[in-house]
């Protein structure tokens, strides 16, 4: 039969226990410095952001963990929006600290060494449920050469 490797890594983000895998940076990034260009004005149309350690998702317990954080995005006017910074910490899926700056069209909209709430609870409300979770799911094929019976059957 042919192998089906399914890889889920997933976490709360405010169970991570340093709060920055790469994935929940990349989210509460994105959705705190959405919510700030709307509040200030700006109108955003769409905005995605990724977070690195280099070639590594999250760091190792005994390095530093500062994430490098790039987003691209438009406004609803069609502007350029770019932000870049170093993330290093994130609370609750609700706030990031380190410092960010945000351009529009190439011009400075902000610099902050924080965005959000971080004296949110884990979910918007505060009704003591859960807070969000980043899930990242992995699926690969893995073809047995040794076993021509065991390719995948058509359709399936």
């Amino acid at each position: 039969m042919a192998a089906l490797a399914v890889v889920t890594v997933g976490g709360a983000v405010a169970c991570d226990p340093a709060g920055l895998s790469s994935a929940s940076v990349a989210y509460t990034t994105d959705q705190t410095v959405t919510r700030e260009l709307n509040r200030q004005k700006a109108g955003v149309q769409w905005l995605t952001c990724n977070a690195t350690y280099g070639n590594r998702p999250t760091p190792t317990a005994t390095e530093n963990a500062v994430a490098e954080v790039t987003c691209t995005g438009e406004t609803n006017d069609g502007k350029d929006i770019d932000v870049n910074g170093k993330i290093t910490r994130v609370v609750n899926g609700q706030c990031v600290r380190g410092e960010l700056t945000a351009k529009i069209d190439g011009k400075q909209w902000f610099q902050v060494n924080g965005l959000g709430n971080c004296n949110a609870s884990p979910e918007p409300g505060g009704n003591g449920r859960p807070g969000a979770t980043v899930t990242v799911t992995v699926t690969e094929t893995v073809w047995c050469d040794k076993y021509p019976d065991c390719r995948p059957v058509q359709g399936k």
